[in-house]
């Protein structure tokens, strides 16, 4: 009776939601199909809730016997075929093969599989929810469905595609940061099978919910494995706003479009370095940033940043401290690879298994490879490509992985790099060129081609006024006696979380430009393009340097908490590039300064006041340029 009672809430269930509809309409495609089949699969939307709701007893075989759930709904599925003379060729009943695909699970701990918790409940045969990144997966491979052995035809209706992905909890994501107070930990990766539909659905680098059955697969080692049963992306929750003190901070400063983001980039990180050293790198960073996304989404706005620095651990520091304010930043380990590669598959498929690399592993983040000269010639060129091209590309050799072809898969690179250069190496010293433009830096350790890739490079030298020797040392001193006490009153104000929630805000909000902002960032690259064309190599500036601009002005904007870039923020980013462009080829015309951004040491009010009178000059200059040398000019050519 009481099974009879399920049969009849299923079929009730199946009416109410569609189902019934859909299953129909799959049966009508069968019986119309000149293919002859010896299982019939057919997919059930099931929501637990509606059918708790319904009938708890069938719920309960669904969330905890969903195999004996299955044979339910395999049973009322067959009588209506019977009944309706859907499928003349379906004789059994056991024919009939029904996937429960489940829309989610309740949200209670006892059904959510924790990748970091051991051992994992591989017995019970139930539904699990998890969540984690992809770090890797197989090619599609061929199956056989209902058997256990695989046909030989190709043709064969019942052989599907099949793939098998491995995924990682994102607290595993701790392990690739440079700076964390956590103790050590281990973590390992959950391997998940994907069938039919399912293939293709999952990218590497996405953070996705899976709910599947888990199992225990014998290889080489015993492995946990998920059936996977249905999977969705993951999209974090936007915070609602920032904490009481930057808001009070951006009130106050409500009057200046440069006054609040100069004073975060003086406070910021005062646990690694002084306020008010290293603000340019500072703010660089933070725009940098901004700019990330924690969605699965293609990032387009990448800010590479590339440090000339005496000071390596300071940098290394700076920037390990930096990666850990998104969830997505991640510091690159030399002995691992930055983009994917290749390896043969242990469950023993026949597949091969792309490993996805720190770069694809920090999609929508930051990836930190640190010092430059650590990477071998091929690697920098490989470097080079991808943050040319913004992809990478794997080779598959069909000899070496028995396959009848090559293959290759192409995979878009969404991170922005982070990396620097030490000025006092000892093979830079006894390389150094003579002959540099003024304001050239002598970056000839590094291929050329891979500098002006990078969007932004900056110089960091400590002993520059912009960076006193002094205020460091003592800060060293200082938390070298008491590691943990706050340094300064910036530090207790303005706490690392404040930053966290800043950036997480901030780099959800959707900016537009204003006219006002869109005519000048155009004639400013049109005019600094114009300057920088040699009559023998041809234009400096790549069409990405417009990207560039964009995605600057953006995050300046972004930083201030805008929805719409203003003039203002196109100054900046000039600024910024200009710098940045002056230490790649020399000076010209439109000489900024090294410290323009920082021209004064930010102690009070009134040194605000002076940078913002500083920066109007700037821009009236920056106007001026435009005008000069822009579109529309008589020194402007038609064809440019």
């Amino acid at each position: 009776m009481s099974n009879l009672k399920m049969k009849e809430a299923a079929l009730i269930y199946l009416d109410r939601s569609g189902s019934l509809q859909k299953f129909i309409d799959d049966c009508k495609s069968y019986n119309d199909s000149k293919q002859n089949y010896a299982v019939y699969r057919f997919n059930i939307l099931i929501n637990p809730s509606d059918i708790v709701e319904l009938d708890a007893e069938l719920g309960n075989h669904i969330l905890h016997q969903p195999l004996k759930a299955a044979q339910v709904f395999q049973s009322v599925c067959f009588i209506a075929v019977k009944t309706l003379s859907l499928i003349g060729q379906l004789q059994t009943e056991n024919q009939i093969n029904i996937v429960l695909k489940l829309t989610h699970l309740p949200p209670l701990p006892s059904y959510s599989l924790d990748l970091c918790h051991f051992p994992l409940d591989y017995t019970s045969q139930r539904f699990y929810m998890m969540q984690g990144i992809v770090i890797a997966m197989t090619t599609v491979t061929k199956y056989t469905q209902g058997a256990r052995f695989l046909c030989s035809d190709e043709a064969c209706p019942l052989s599907k595609d099949k793939q098998i992905v491995e995924i990682i909890t994102t607290k595993a994501l701790h392990a690739f940061q440079g700076y964390s107070n956590s103790q050590p930990f281990r973590f390992q990766s959950l391997t998940i099978f994907l069938r039919d539909e399912s293939v293709n659905k999952m990218n590497i680098g996405n953070e996705y919910k899976i709910i599947g059955i888990p199992t225990c697969v014998k290889t080489s080692q015993t492995a946990v494995c998920i059936e996977a049963n249905s999977i969705t992306s993951c999209n974090p929750k936007v915070p609602s706003g920032i904490s009481d003190n930057l808001r009070c901070l951006l009130s106050l400063t409500s009057g200046s479009c440069w006054k609040f983001t100069a004073i975060l980039a003086n406070i910021f990180a005062s646990q690694i370095v002084p306020p008010g050293t290293y603000s340019l790198l500072k703010l660089c960073l933070l725009m940098s940033l901004v700019q990330t996304s924690d969605r699965n989404k293609e990032l387009e706005d990448c800010l590479d940043i590339l440090i000339i620095t005496s000071d390596t651990l300071l940098v290394e520091r700076l920037l390990n401290f930096s990666i850990n304010l998104v969830p997505r930043g991640v510091r690159h380990p030399v002995s691992t690879e930055i983009f994917p590669t290749l390896s043969r598959n242990k469950y023993g498929t026949g597949a091969v298994s792309i490993q996805a690399g720190s770069a694809l592993l920090a999609k929508g983040g930051i990836c930190f490879i640190g010092d430059l000269a650590s990477h071998k010639k091929d690697k920098l060129e490989q470097l080079q490509s991808a943050v040319e091209s913004r992809s990478t590309t794997v080779y598959i050799s069909g000899k070496k992985f028995g396959d009848d072809m090559d293959q290759q898969m192409t995979f878009p690179v969404q991170c922005s790099f982070w990396s620097f250069v030490d000025m006092d190496s000892s093979s830079r010293r006894n390389t150094q060129k003579t002959n540099t433009l003024i304001g050239q830096m002598d970056c000839s350790l590094i291929p050329a081609n891979l500098v002006e890739a990078f969007g932004l490079l900056i110089n960091c030298n400590e002993s520059s006024p912009c960076h006193p020797l002094l205020p460091t040392v003592q800060h060293t001193l200082k938390k070298a006696i008491d590691p943990e006490g706050p340094l300064y009153v910036a530090s207790k104000q303005f706490k690392t979380e404040d930053f966290e929630k800043l950036l997480s805000f901030a780099k959800n909000l959707n900016v537009e430009f204003s006219l006002e902002a869109e005519r000048m960032i155009h004639g400013y690259y049109l005019a600094s393009r114009r300057i920088r064309t040699d009559c023998i190599c041809g234009p400096k500036l790549s069409a990405s340097a417009l990207k560039y601009l964009v995605s600057l002005s953006e995050a300046h904007a972004r930083l201030n908490l805008r929805n719409k870039v203003l003039k203002e923020d196109v100054l900046i980013a000039a600024l910024l590039f200009e710098t940045s462009l002056t230490l790649k080829y020399g000076a010209t015309v439109f000489c900024v300064a090294p410290n323009a951004l920082f021209p004064f040491e930010l102690c009070n009010e009134e040194y605000l006041e002076q940078r913002d009178i500083y920066l109007t000059q700037c821009q009236q200059q920056l106007q001026q340029f435009i005008a000069t040398y822009g579109p529309g000019t008589a020194i402007f050519a038609s064809d440019e």
